[in-house]
């Protein structure tokens, strides 16, 4: 799944649906929680699901977050928008895995939520401290994403302190890789700040992470191109697999390109930058 720019998308305003769908986004991320008030959640609703129920035109992943598992409106919000063209629910304020369990269970029970999977908000000083036990607690869960705002505002911690940005990142990197899943970014807040923006992209990447939340369309390009291996990354993978095949042919289990010791490590991360390589090329050719 390629989703290096996932566009932020209120339920409640349905007039910024089709320019989403023809931005160039990787995934929409429509929300029914914290950018729609609660007199106006069934109104969202019913928007994002008739919207949905037309949508097949789009190659884009569709993403909702629906409203946390326990309030009162998460049943209805996933009764209305599981449906065949919805590919993650985004569930937030994940704490404990019974509620990806009881969100499974009711993915279970809907005719067209065969193939939706969860992506799983890390926003809560406990579902940080669980964050490996919550991505691995059900075959549905897709990947980890942190929520800045609601894990550092409550406790004071400076949203741009870089030190405690990459502890986060780290600890939801770890529990998501222990799952074998990927890990998104968090948005970054202010518009007009285009090199924080970009920074804070790169940073993740560094942190192994597949892509980053975006709040305005103008984030789009950067978060495309920062969660991309570069061409030379690209070419020096395809290098080591080459040179891999040859060694395993001679039956050597560690290898030397350009003077340097590749063993298993670095040939299964050359692997992974060759097929996000392939797969962009892929969705580029649609």
């Amino acid at each position: 799944m390629l989703m290096r720019s996932k566009l932020f998308v209120p339920g409640s305003r349905p007039e910024l649906f089709p320019k989403a769908a023809a931005s160039d986004a990787d995934a929409l991320s429509f929300d029914l929680e914290d950018s729609v008030p609660a007199s106006h959640k069934a109104e969202a609703r019913e928007n994002l699901r008739t919207y949905l129920a037309g949508a097949a035109f789009t190659h884009k992943i569709m993403v909702v977050r629906v409203n946390a598992v326990g309030t009162d409106f998460f049943a209805e919000d996933l009764a209305a928008v599981a449906l065949a063209r919805t590919d993650l629910i985004n569930l937030p304020m994940v704490e404990e895995p019974a509620a990806i369990a009881e969100a499974a269970a009711r993915l279970d029970r809907l005719p067209e939520a065969g193939h939706i999977r969860l992506l799983v908000n890390i926003e809560s000083p406990r579902g940080l401290r669980r964050a490996a036990e919550l991505a691995g607690a059900h075959p549905r869960v897709a990947g980890l994403q942190i929520g800045y705002a609601d894990l550092l505002e409550p406790t004071g911690i400076d949203r741009t302190d870089q030190a405690a940005l990459a502890h986060l990142r780290l600890v939801v990197r770890f529990a998501a890789a222990e799952a074998g899943l990927p890990a998104y970014d968090a948005a970054f807040p202010v518009v007009k700040d285009p090199d924080g923006y970009r920074a804070e992209c790169e940073a993740a990447r560094r942190h192994g992470f597949a892509g980053k939340s975006c709040i305005h369309p103008s984030q789009i390009a950067m978060a495309n191109a920062a969660f991309l291996p570069t061409p030379a990354e690209v070419e020096w993978s395809r290098r080591i697999l080459v040179a891999a095949a040859e060694g395993e042919a001679h039956g050597h289990g560690a290898i030397l390109v350009d003077g340097r010791m590749i063993d298993a490590p670095f040939l299964s991360r050359a692997r992974a930058v060759v097929a996000l390589a392939d797969l962009h090329a892929k969705a580029k050719s649609r």
